[in-house]
């Protein structure tokens, strides 16, 4: 789940930030919580069925 979050996030940015080139804060914000995702994503070590 965290995974695709940070995935969409990423994608989000990259589109946001050749689209949007003026939003530059709020699109670097989106990176950080990508990247944030990805990282917990790796730490709790995949998926998991709940």
């Amino acid at each position: 789940m965290y995974l695709i979050i940070g995935l969409v996030l990423v994608l989000l940015w990259l589109g946001g930030f050749f689209v949007f080139h003026t939003a530059g804060f709020l699109i670097h914000i989106l990176l950080i919580f990508a990247v944030i995702s990805i990282v917990f994503h790796f730490l709790r070590g995949g998926t998991r069925a709940v």
